[in-house]
């Protein structure tokens, strides 16, 4: 594991940032660049039929080095970095042997990072957390999992004595937009299943997810000089705010935990005479999900009836899935991973996903695939950080799943 934290490193020097709203894969032109540059890698280490396609999806193998009838097992991990923050020109800090104080990641701009702010902080007193210097985002999501997976890889072909079978990569971009796995070309990969690394904390484990679905709401108005508005003016901005205060105030994300679903307002944009809300709506239970599209609908209709005819127009989609259903039957894999965990000397913190993964989609799209923690904390902002010895047990989980995936076809 002596290049883990090099490559992590190296990743994040790329501005692999991703884009929204843009209708190619990937949506940026620096995907390619890190896309390239890990195809490099992987067969500089000695991975065989590497690939990266036009669309920036880079795909290798690890050849099995046993005699056994091994099922293909896949990982997965993502090159792009979130657009919610700026992931051009990183610069990381490396903290060693923290010891819970709050640590000043600018002075000059006086950007601080502290336990009394995030808590998370204390539970990794001792270890080397590596941040930024608080005026970009860190990119440990998700390339603490791509140099977790690569570091992995060259670790068993380090270690022949370790049997396993055939293993798939696929580093994926555009994630972060929602497009991961649109174009992830699952026949090719040829995995009985996977695990995408792309979780938080030590020890997550998840094979839950939200159902999700994005809702554009467009409500017209009609401006007119105010002076002269009496009975002609039509705000749509009044219109507007009724409709949101008309939804539950306790169903955000800000008031929800656990299995509780949410309304989310994400942007909204306009005047007088137009308002564009942009919405996701989430529930973990399909009958709630449906549920709540429905009752969003509802509000809309209602909307309609009291400020007239398609003052509002609905735009609502389907993003993604809850994987349990195609996970659950197959729970060894679960099992697996747990084993795994355990071997590493980590407690399996198995809880549902309070959002989505490229592995929501590809479970549809017949590879079974849970979540596996990456280590890495505070995603998408300027206080985001990572241990080091997180990431090593993330490629010490990942070496082990691999080895009891080989065990287990003598149990």
């Amino acid at each position: 594991m002596n290049n883990l934290v090099d490559r992590f490193l190296k990743y994040v020097s790329f501005h692999s940032t991703s884009k929204a709203e843009v209708d190619h894969i990937p949506s940026t032109p620096n995907q390619h660049i890190i896309a390239k540059y890990l195809a490099e890698e992987l067969k500089s280490i000695g991975l065989s039929d590497v690939e990266v396609d036009k669309h920036a999806y880079v795909m290798a193998t690890l050849p099995s080095n046993t005699l056994k009838k091994v099922p293909v097992i896949g990982f997965v991990s993502h090159h792009d970095t979130s657009p919610d923050f700026t992931g051009e020109n990183v610069k990381p800090q490396i903290h060693k042997n923290y010891q819970g104080n709050a640590i000043l990641l600018n002075k000059e701009l006086n950007i601080v990072l502290s336990p009394s702010d995030f808590p998370s902080l204390l539970r990794h007193v001792g270890e080397d957390l590596i941040t930024t210097d608080g005026t970009t985002l860190l990119g440990a999501d998700d390339k603490a999992g791509v140099a977790e997976i690569v570091t992995a890889m060259e670790y068993l072909l380090e270690h022949p004595e370790i049997e396993h079978g055939k293993i798939r990569i696929c580093f994926t971009p555009d994630e972060e937009v929602g497009k991961g796995a649109d174009l992830f070309d699952v026949k090719k990969f040829g995995a009985d299943w996977a695990y995408t690394m792309d979780g938080s904390d030590v020890g997550e484990l998840e094979y839950e997810n939200f159902n999700a679905a994005s809702a554009k709401v467009i409500v017209q108005g009609k401006i007119v000089h105010p002076g002269y508005a009496k009975g002609v003016m039509r705000n749509a901005l009044t219109f507007a705010s009724d409709f949101v205060l008309s939804l539950p105030s306790e169903e955000v994300p800000e008031r929800t935990e656990g299995y509780e679903g949410f309304y989310h307002q994400i942007s909204h944009n306009g005047g007088v005479d137009e308002v564009t809300m942009i919405y996701i709506i989430r529930d973990h239970d399909m009958e709630k999900f449906k549920a709540r599209k429905e009752f969003f609908k509802k509000k809309i209709d209602q909307m309609n009836e009291k400020y007239g005819s398609e003052t509002f127009v609905l735009e609502m989609k389907d993003q993604y899935y809850n994987m349990k259903e195609k996970v659950v039957p197959q729970m060894f894999i679960v099992d697996i991973a747990e084993q795994a965990m355990k071997d590493a000397g980590i407690k399996a913190d198995i809880k549902p996903i309070r959002g989505g993964t490229d592995g929501s989609r590809l479970s549809y799209m017949g590879l079974p695939c849970p979540n596996i923690f990456a280590g890495g904390l505070n995603f998408h902002g300027r206080y985001e950080y990572v241990p080091i010895q997180s990431m090593e047990k993330a490629v010490k989980v990942i070496v082990n799943i691999a080895r009891i995936t080989a065990e287990r076809v003598d149990a």
